[in-house]
């Protein structure tokens, strides 16, 4: 069984695989290691490109393609019948989570404002102090799966109380539908999205969805950029009445000359927020696990749905 995988030091991160289990390196889908024919088993490169799917019909015996990342819309709807598609869900939870601890401590504490004045040698006290705090703050967040649970796990000790948004509700989970942003957005200090990209969640943050957003609130988007209609964003930063901390948009990267770079209430990372040193070794611990469900006839994990 042919298995192709990114990553050269994924090799020794696998773990132990059946001895019928080949792994061979294909870190660009336009440089193939070997002929297409026997690969059951695609990891593509993590954030590939939407071109990475032309690939697929060229892999005859393909049965699983494993992504590396939590979000999966590059894939959905490309995938040919017979093929398993699953993400890396669990992967990301503590990278993503720690970002968005950072965003909001960062805009709260107005961090920005003080990289700014430490790069001018100007020591800016009585231009910053005092800032916002979290303490008793308010958190909704718009993503109620395992990176929402990561999040509120991580600012619970921070003495935030939360309100939680998925698809449908979960009453005894406490987790509200999405269909009552309207009446809990208003109440919201910070609104933090967690969601996928799909048709339904495509555009979910428009001007309605921003101009219920409380005076003062923050909203931290570690989703996709277009989850958030950039331009309704751009017009309700420019009042100053919100804020936003950001680690993705749309388009991405945001040309040169729009204004998001330089408002003073934005704070704009470069889609950073699942990169980092753990990430290849949670990642192929995964793939590892589901090689071997694979080839002892078990079913995989994180099978991705139609409905996603």
């Amino acid at each position: 069984m042919k298995v192709w995988i990114p990553h050269e030091a994924g090799h020794d991160l696998l773990g132990e695989l059946p001895p019928e289990v080949t792994v061979e390196t294909m870190a660009d889908p336009a440089r193939l290691p070997s002929p297409t024919a026997g690969v059951r088993f695609w990891v593509p490169p993590f954030l590939a490109p939407a071109t990475a799917t032309s690939l697929l019909g060229e892999l005859p015996d393909l049965a699983v393609v494993q992504l590396l990342s939590a979000g999966a819309e590059t894939w959905v709807g490309r995938i040919p019948a017979g093929v398993t598609l699953c993400d890396a869900r669990g992967v990301h939870d503590p990278s993503t989570a720690e970002w968005v601890v950072t965003a909001i401590l960062s805009r709260l504490r107005d961090f920005p404002a003080l990289v700014r004045a430490q790069a001018q040698r100007r020591w800016a006290y009585d231009e910053v102090a005092p800032t916002d705090e979290l303490a008793g703050k308010r958190v909704l967040i718009v993503g109620a799966g395992s990176i929402g649970a990561a999040v509120r796990d991580r600012l619970a000790p921070f003495g935030v109380e939360f309100e939680l948004v998925a698809r449908t509700a979960r009453p005894e989970q406490g987790v509200h539908a999405v269909e009552q942003l309207p009446r809990l957005l208003p109440r919201a200090d910070v609104v933090v999205l967690l969601v996928p990209l799909t048709e339904q969640t495509a555009g979910l943050v428009d001007a309605s969805f921003l101009a219920a957003m409380r005076d003062g609130a923050l909203l931290v988007n570690a989703a996709r950029g277009p989850v958030v209609r950039t331009e309704a964003l751009t017009a309700e930063l420019a009042t100053g009445r919100i804020s936003a901390a950001l680690d993705v948009t749309d388009p991405e990267p945001l040309p040169g000359d729009h204004p998001l770079w330089t408002m003073p209430n934005v704070l704009l990372t470069p889609h950073v927020a699942g990169s980092v040193r753990g990430l290849l070794p949670r990642a192929y611990r995964l793939v590892g696990r589901q090689i071997r469900r694979f080839a002892a006839g078990e079913p995989p994990e994180n099978v991705v749905t139609d409905g996603y």
